[in-house]
């Protein structure tokens, strides 16, 4: 918690007086200070000093042009945005995903667009250098391009956000078009769509017939012509992901569509093993550590030492002279 107030400083300014002889006289200057009022310190304020320049769309086209993968992450809080960051992702998504993952919702056509900018703006306090997307959950923008730019420019404006991602194929080009017309960078998403599901019959692999396979690169190209600058392909056989990677002039990411595509994301709360032992995760996620396991391990230990009064030690206590203690005592013996 941060209160500011006004203290005076031996700083001086010139102020000009043209009603007398003495052009100058001294005045002093005021300036705000913020004074911390809470033993946290927060996290926005802290002070990072990274070498990477900030991501661009100019950056995205220069490692899609030299043919280095681009590699994407989700977040969904100032922690998770801060250490994608941190690490040197280049894209990081405020997925709906986070629907599932972190409020523990059925799908993802539960969250509203007033979710997603809550928790693109923490995100996004957090990204100083990686190009910041915000999913455009199900329901804003579905009925007509107007709505969908009305929904991107709030979440842009609001989530402080550079571009917005939404589902959809050669059905969704005219509200595509729409929004990267204003200037609004757009990610396409074909292939698996998670928000119709219900339409799928479940989250299934898309393209494995060739007609299907074809209505995915009809709809990459679709979207491609539309405006946008990348787009994800979700849950598509290896083979045909990398057909439809050599036919786009954008790059496609990855996700459960093999490593020919021009990059890769994952929903960083399953590559971390942040689920709960028994939590269903897609084939294509790859376990990278074990967050739920030390975080039990942790809280484990912290009530063990808690129990027995180990903890808090003298090193996580503040002190006081015995004077003091003293003093206190007999004031309360007067009482």
């Amino acid at each position: 918690m941060l209160a500011r107030f006004s203290k005076m400083r031996s700083a001086y300014h010139l102020k000009r007086h043209f009603n007398s002889e003495k052009i100058y006289s001294i005045q002093p200057i005021r300036t705000p200070q913020l004074l911390r009022c809470s033993s946290h310190s927060p996290l926005g304020q802290q002070i990072r000093s990274s070498q990477r320049k900030k991501v661009t769309l100019n950056t995205l086209r220069n490692l899609y042009a030299k043919g280095e993968p681009i590699v994407a992450i989700t977040a969904h809080d100032y922690c998770s945005g801060s250490v994608a960051d941190t690490a040197g992702v280049e894209i990081v998504l405020v997925g709906d995903s986070l629907a599932m993952v972190g409020l523990g919702m059925e799908d993802t056509t539960e969250i509203r667009l007033e979710d997603m900018i809550l928790f693109s703006r923490a995100v996004s306090r957090a990204t100083r250098t990686a190009f910041t997307v915000a999913d455009l959950p199900m329901g804003s923008y579905e009925v007509s391009a107007e709505q969908a730019l009305k929904s991107s420019i709030r979440i842009v404006k609001e989530g402080r956000v550079q571009g917005v991602k939404l589902e959809g194929g050669a059905q969704m080009a005219k509200t595509i078009k729409k929004i990267a017309d204003t200037g609004i960078p757009v990610m396409g998403h074909v292939g698996l769509t998670p928000q119709r599901q219900n339409s799928l019959s479940g989250f299934h692999v898309q393209g494995r017939t060739s007609d299907s396979a074809l209505q995915i690169l009809d709809d990459a190209l679709a979207v491609q012509a539309a405006g946008c600058f990348a787009v994800v392909l979700e849950a598509v056989p290896r083979e045909i992901a990398a057909i439809i990677t050599q036919k786009l002039k954008v790059p496609t990411i990855g996700i459960g569509a093999g490593n020919s595509c021009s990059g890769q994301i994952l929903v960083q709360i399953d590559m971390l093993g942040s689920s709960p032992p028994g939590h269903h995760l897609p084939k294509f996620v790859k376990k990278y550590c074990d967050i739920w396991g030390e975080s039990l391990r942790g809280l484990e230990t912290y009530i063990k030492e808690t129990k027995c009064r180990e903890y808090p030690e003298q090193e996580h206590t503040y002190s006081i002279s015995k004077e003091e203690v003293n003093n206190f005592q007999e004031k309360l013996e007067q009482r």
